[in-house]
């Protein structure tokens, strides 16, 4: 079994953690289905008439849209979190809403900085960051299994 192994220093000794190529997989199949989302919501949102352009014309384009998709779950994962924690009671008072326009405000942030796609205000990203959100949830329930009792099956 091929294993990715890391080392950490602490203040008490090294520890070792192993990361399995299981890991590794999932991790690239969620990146490739957040990409494909990003290039689904700028074909949707187009079919409404906002402006959301994913450069998929080149190898190049493609490269920075993968570069796109890895900043805006890096970003998501980071600084979206932290808003939604500080965000909670308004979170609660809104029925959720407030997630989704934080959301967008990752995505809008993240598309102005030019890595393979551009967003075009922040009606662009409100309805991108609906359709990416839908398109990553069908595509991972599909393509990713998590859970228990779903090991047996990969013998």
């Amino acid at each position: 079994m091929l294993v990715f192994i890391t080392i950490n220093s602490c203040l008490q000794g090294d520890t070792i953690n192993v990361i399995s190529a299981e890991t590794m997989k999932k991790l690239f199949l969620r990146w490739i289905i957040l990409t494909v989302a990003v290039v689904f919501a700028s074909f949707a949102t187009g079919l409404l008439g906002f402006k959301l352009v994913v450069d998929t014309g080149s190898l190049s384009g493609w490269i920075n849209v993968f570069l796109g998709a890895a900043v805006f779950a890096l970003v998501n994962a980071t600084l979206g979190r932290v808003l939604k924690f500080f965000t909670a009671p308004l979170n609660c008072l809104t029925l959720g809403i407030m997630s989704l326009v934080i959301n967008s405000l990752m995505f809008w942030w993240v598309g102005t900085m030019g890595f393979g796609f551009k967003v075009d205000g922040f009606p662009t990203a409100f309805v991108g960051s609906i359709f990416l959100s839908i398109a990553n949830g069908l595509l991972g329930g599909i393509f990713l299994r998590e859970g228990k009792g779903n090991d047996e099956d990969d013998d």
